[in-house]
């Protein structure tokens, strides 16, 4: 079953009509693996669900077809390339934030150590 922090959650007749495509439409884009719907149960059988950020998707899709003239392989490209560089940005921000503890937890061990020194200096005159 779906998350509930995904938001809203639309079966194939709601998402199609939202999307402003058939339903046979979303069934060939999930078989291509442009999109991938959650499914209510663990069946194959099961109904799929689609949420707002796959029917953006499916939007996406329509757009770079009728507004740009991709085929259907030039979308699939495009889309697994975005998919990729979404998932590396996701990477280099969890990278940087890391990087931002580090450097953080390694200038208060420093600031100690100064003030160490200083106490330790100070006491000594």
């Amino acid at each position: 079953m779906p998350e509930k922090s995904d938001g809203a959650w639309y079966i194939i007749s709601v998402a199609a009509q939202k999307a402003e495509v058939h339903e046979q439409t979303l069934r060939h884009y999930e078989r291509l693996g442009l999109i991938s719907p959650a499914r209510k149960g663990n069946s194959p059988h099961s109904p799929r669900l689609y949420s707002d950020r796959d029917i953006e998707r499916v939007v996406h899709i329509r757009s770079l077809m009728r507004d740009l003239g991709v085929n259907l392989a030039g979308v699939e490209a495009i889309l697994h390339m975005k998919d990729r560089m979404e998932r590396l940005q996701e990477e280099l921000e969890e990278q940087m934030s890391q990087m931002r503890d580090r450097h953080e937890a390694e200038t208060r061990r420093l600031k100690e150590i100064i003030e160490r020194l200083q106490r330790g200096s100070s006491a000594t005159s």
